[in-house]
C-alpha cells in the first residue's frame, strides 16, 4: 500500500498527444487538463466520442506507453504539465522501474475492452484470482477463492460460475466478471472506462450499485469514465466534462448543470434528465491487507440509463 496524505491524483495542466508517424503529425488528444481526485471520492469523466476522456483515464492508470492497447498505446505520452497518482509522478517514470510497478500494483483498471480480453483458456474463478497470483506465486489457494467468491457474488453473479469457462458467458456477465478481476486486490485507486459497457439494461443498475457498494466497503478512490449522464450521477460524487480534450466543466453535479457557462455543458444540462444522485462517500479503511470484499448496505445507484453523451 502506497500512504497518501494528500489527493488520490493531481492533474496539473496535462497535455497528452498521440505521437505521428513519419507523414503525419503528432494529435493532441488531452490539452490543459488541471483536476483532482481526493480520497475516497467517484469522479466521473464525461464527454462525447474523441473528447479525450479515455486517454485520460489510461494515464492515470499508467497504461500510456505500455503496448497492451497495440500501437495506439505505446504512441501516447504525456507531452506537458504533471500528473500525480498516489503521491507519485508519473510523467517520467521508466516502463519497467520499481516505483512503476508497486504504483500499478495498488490501481485497479477496467479498460473499455477488459471484458474482450479476458483468456477463453481460464474459467472464472481463474480469471478473477489471476492478478493476486501474478504477484505472489505463493498465496493461499483458499483464501484467493473466498476472495473471489465474494467478489462474484457483489458484482451479481452466481456462485457456481465461477467454474464455467469465460468464453461461455454473455457479454454482460464477461464484463461483470472484468470489474470483479479489476478489484480483486483491494486497490487505492479504480479507473474504469465504462463500466457497465456491454450490459443489458435490465442488470446494469445491479452492476453500477455493486460498484457503489464496493466503494464503500473498500474505500477506494475511483476515476469512471461514462457516457451516460443519468449513470454518471448515480456512481460518482462530481462529474468532470471534456470537449476536444479540454476541460469545460467540473464540480458537482448540481454546480455543473444548473449553471452551464460552456456551450457543450449547456447541451448536455438541456438534455440530460436528473437522477437520484449518491450519498457522501466515506473515508477509506485503514487496514492491512484484508482476505476480501464484503458488499455493504447502500440506497439505489439510480434509474435505468437514458439517452447521454455518445
Amino acid at each position: 500500500m502506497i500512504a497518501v496524505n494528500g489527493p488520490a491524483v493531481v492533474a496539473d495542466d496535462v497535455s497528452i498527444e498521440y505521437r505521428g508517424t513519419a507523414s503525419s503529425r503528432p494529435i493532441r488528444a488531452v490539452d490543459g487538463v488541471s483536476l483532482e481526485v481526493r480520497q475516497g471520492e467517484i469522479i466521473a469523466l464525461l464527454g462525447q466520442s474523441g473528447s479525450g476522456k479515455s486517454t485520460f483515464a489510461a494515464a492515470v492508470a499508467g497504461q500510456l506507453g505500455n503496448g497492451q492497447d497495440g500501437e495506439a498505446s505505446s504512441r501516447r505520452r504525456i507531452v506537458g504539465g504533471e500528473l500525480t497518482v498516489l503521491g507519485q509522478r508519473v510523467r517520467h517514470l521508466r516502463a519497467h522501474s520499481r516505483r512503476r510497478t508497486r504504483l500499478l500494483g495498488t490501481i485497479g483498471y477496467l479498460a473499455q475492452d477488459a471484458a474482450d480480453r479476458l483468456s477463453p483458456d481460464l474459467t472464472v474463478g481463474e480469471a478473477i484470482a489471476e492478478p493476486i497470483y501474478a504477484r505472489d506465486r505463493r498465496f493461499d489457494r483458499k483464501e484467493a477463492g473466498l476472495m473471489v467468491a465474494r467478489l462474484v457474488d457483489a458484482v451479481h453473479l452466481p456462485l457456481g460460475i465461477m467454474r464455467a469457462p469465460t468464453w461461455e458467458l454473455s457479454s454482460g456477465q464477461r464484463q461483470r466478471v472484468a470489474l470483479a478481476r479489476s478489484l480483486v486486490l483491494e486497490p487505492e485507486l479504480l479507473v474504469a472506462d465504462e463500466p457497465a459497457r456491454g450490459v443489458d439494461v435490465l442488470v446494469r443498475q445491479s452492476v453500477l450499485e455493486a460498484l457503489v457498494k464496493l466503494q464503500r466497503t473498500i474505500g477506494f478512490s475511483a476515476v469512471v469514465v461514462s457516457s451516460d449522464v443519468r449513470e454518471a450521477r448515480a456512481l460518482a460524487d462530481r462529474v468532470a466534462i471534456l470537449n476536444e480534450g479540454r476541460l469545460v466543466g467540473i464540480g458537482t453535479f448540481d454546480e455543473v448543470f444548473d449553471a452551464p457557462l460552456d456551450p457543450y455543458v449547456k447541451i448536455l444540462a438541456a438534455t440530460s434528465a436528473r437522477a437520484t444522485k449518491r450519498a457522501a462517500p466515506t473515508a477509506r479503511r485503514s487496514s492491512a491487507p484484508r482476505a476480501g470484499v464484503a458488499p455493504a448496505e447502500s440506497p439505489s445507484a439510480g434509474a435505468a440509463p437514458t439517452e447521454g453523451v455518445q
